[in-house]
């Protein structure tokens, strides 16, 4: 069985260092852009991502813009797309899953329900 590859679109380098380290940590192979423009880009290549895992809260382009533009590139339709956000207020999953996010999770996340939601994949 080969590794699961996700890729993590944060604008925050430290969030992307500590999901990437808990990922590789079980067994997950991880790729990373700093903003939705870049991930944009690389999702339009044959780069093998199994799953998204997506900042809602960025500069330039948000999560909730992004997350349907992914949708919109036909070899990504189907990839699973999870909104990590520090957004944790009644109607915010709603809106995150609104958008086209498979589901949610709030930071500081909780990696048991992280890697939960993962192995769905």
């Amino acid at each position: 069985m080969t590794k699961k590859r996700v890729l993590i679109i944060d604008d925050d380098a430290r969030n992307i260092f500590a999901l990437t380290a808990t990922l590789k940590a079980k067994s997950f192979d991880c790729l990373s852009c700093s903003g939705a423009k870049e991930a944009l880009d690389l999702l339009k290549t044959d780069e093998i991502v199994d799953a998204i895992l997506i900042d809602m809260m960025m500069p330039e382009m948000d999560g909730y813009e992004a997350i349907p533009r992914i949708k919109n590139i036909e070899k990504r339709r189907n990839t699973p797309i999870i909104s990590v956000t520090a957004q944790a207020m009644v109607g915010d999953r709603e809106k995150c899953l609104q958008a086209g996010a498979m589901d949610y999770i709030s930071k500081p996340v909780d990696v048991d329900k992280l890697l939960q939601l993962l192995l769905r994949v």
